[in-house]
């Protein structure tokens, strides 16, 4: 059976983004989800001197090898200020550094949601632009705006954003 692994870009136990992307993670037939916590992997902000001084965090590459064992990731970006969450650019960083192609060529839903009209739009933007360079393979894309008015009892409840959900899904399953 392949496994997938369900991310949220946050760190906060109430995250929105970690409803939708475990709520898609169910959506997908056959395979073993494992969700990750950012919290698992809470490590010191990435600099160079830190990274010469003591090297990798065995977060960092327990990060890595949580990808490489997987065979596609559904994630789901927090926006804050219009970019990344600092947990998730913190080991987003390291993880860079441990393996330069980050995501290892794995088939990627990539998707966002804000309480906002814009759905996660600027971080959607900006993760479809970089991804890519550190090798994702960014199969699907899905943005949820008003997540409190169109996401209830763990699943989307307006029709047509779920819809588009499931067609997204779709495309990462084939992917698979």
């Amino acid at each position: 059976m392949k496994t997938i692994i369900a991310l949220a870009g946050s760190n906060s136990s109430t995250s929105i983004n970690r409803q939708l992307a475990n709520y898609a993670a169910s959506l997908v037939d056959n395979v073993h989800v494992k969700q990750l916590d950012l919290n698992d992997f809470e490590m010191p902000i990435y600099s160079s001197d830190r990274e010469n001084e003591s090297g990798h965090p065995k977060e960092a590459i327990a990060f890595v090898d949580e990808i490489r064992h997987a065979d596609g990731i559904i994630i789901s970006l927090a926006e804050y200020n219009g970019a990344y969450s600092g947990a998730f650019k913190n080991i987003f960083d390291w993880a860079s550094r441990v393996e330069p192609k980050t995501f290892l060529g794995k088939p990627m839903l990539l998707m966002a949601s804000s309480p906002g009209g814009r759905g996660g739009a600027s971080v959607l933007e900006m993760a479809s632009d970089r991804f890519p360079r550190h090798d994702a393979n960014i199969v699907g894309k899905f943005s949820l705006p008003g997540f409190h008015n169109n996401f209830s009892d763990g699943r989307i409840t307006n029709e047509e954003l779920n819809m588009n959900l499931l067609e997204e899904v779709k495309q990462f399953e084939d992917s698979l």
